[in-house]
């Protein structure tokens, strides 16, 4: 994007997650303790109300669409209104299920109860677009308004494909990110069947004893809009989207392909379009699922693109778990909060890395850092791969 069209200013952000609900307490969240002894991470007391008129009005909407409503509502909070035409601001959200625990809860009302108690309201709370769609209805979005569902990468996606539409000069602003809440029994149980799951509760990237994923939820939503009408309001710029890109592995419907052959087809992508070289990137936040194959294709990807002594690299999902749809989205926050702070969190979890990865993982405590431009990976079931670059305001 950098390379040819628009600008475009991150103006606000905001986020929800089981490690800190707001940036503020998110960044503290990051700085903290390992996940251990739990195949999932989610919030013990959530509550919708702040965010809604009424209870009635949070309990017609399923968690995957309250957490994404908060995350706006902070996110416009920080940024303001950007003074543009409303059809020229659209919404691009990501989500890898969308309303998965309304749907399981419906099923087993059915099964109990019959087809007659089924909630009418089943169909709105379940779709995968009702996250984005609340966001555009509450904020007066009548620009393009489409979810992404591209598994674990979805929100990384949807932050690109936003940044093109004001890159391109299709639109003046956007909000995108992503929202997942989709820790139920039976996803958890299907999960932990294929052995994607922790068998040992504990998250932790490209360490030798890695053994799966720790599920996580949550949600980050952010303000684009093009930079010279950023400047001209006002408004704190907390970065820039300098590139993006999307590849598919065409491989296997979970494993990625030898190699991350795909991942690096996609990171290259992202750097052309950000006009950057592999030098130029100071951060690597990676998408460190803390499953075998992931990060062993993702390190050896890393290396074929910035080499053995490549960029700082960290996975904040040892912190997280692993939000799917929305990683991506907390991902970024990630990077913004980091460029801030002037501190790469670390990868919490991780003490000694796999035989054979050539990759510096930040391991032990955050690594002071000069900010300067930062790729996020996310890849996803399917064979989807994400990239976006993100600069510093």
């Amino acid at each position: 994007m950098r390379g040819v069209g628009r600008r475009v200013a991150i103006t606000g952000f905001g986020v929800v997650a089981p490690c800190g609900i707001g940036k503020d307490a998110y960044w503290q969240g990051l700085l903290g303790p390992a996940i251990t002894g739990t195949k999932s991470v989610t919030f013990a007391d959530w509550d919708p109300s702040p965010y809604y008129a009424s209870p009635k009005e949070s309990r017609r909407a399923d968690a995957v669409e309250q957490f994404a409503v908060a995350s706006a509502a902070e996110a416009f909070a920080h940024a303001g209104r950007p003074d543009v035409d409303p059809r020229r601001f659209g919404c691009i959200y990501g989500t890898g299920i969308g309303g998965l625990r309304t749907l399981e809860e419906q099923v087993e009302l059915r099964l109990a109860k019959g087809e007659k108690r089924v909630s009418p309201f089943l169909v709105p709370m379940m779709m995968g677009n009702a996250s984005g769609a609340a966001i555009s209805m509450r904020y007066g979005l009548q620009g393009p308004l489409e979810t992404i569902c591209t598994a674990c990468a979805a929100a990384t996606h949807a932050i690109g494909y936003a940044a093109r539409l004001i890159a391109w000069d299709r639109c003046d602003a956007m909000v995108t990110g992503g929202s997942e809440a989709a820790a139920t029994l039976t996803s958890l149980g299907g999960f932990n069947n294929m052995t994607a799951l922790s068998s040992t509760g504990s998250s932790k990237p490209f360490d030798v004893t890695r053994d799966g994923f720790v599920m996580g939820e949550g949600s980050a939503t952010f303000i684009l809009e093009e930079w010279n009408i950023a400047v001209a309001r006002g408004a704190t710029i907390y970065g820039e989207i300098l590139g993006a890109a999307s590849t598919a592995d065409a491989h296997h419907i979970t494993a990625p392909a030898p190699g991350g052959t795909g991942a690096i087809h996609c990171m290259e992508l992202a750097l052309a379009d950000a006009a950057l070289q592999p030098g130029d990137i100071a951060q690597i936040n990676a998408h460190g699922t803390s499953t075998p194959l992931n990060d062993a294709a993702e390190a050896q990807a890393v290396e074929a693109v910035f080499g053995p002594d490549g960029p700082p690299m960290t996975s904040t999902k040892g912190v997280t778990g692993h939000a799917l749809g929305a990683a991506g989205a907390l991902e970024a926050a990630a990077v913004l909060l980091s460029m801030q702070h002037g501190l790469i969190p670390p990868t919490a979890g991780t003490t000694e890395l796999s035989n054979g990865m050539r990759v510096d993982i930040v391991v032990g405590g955050p690594r002071e850092w000069t900010p300067g431009p930062t790729i996020s990976n996310n890849f996803g079931f399917g064979g989807h791969n994400g990239s976006v670059i993100i600069g510093t305001a």
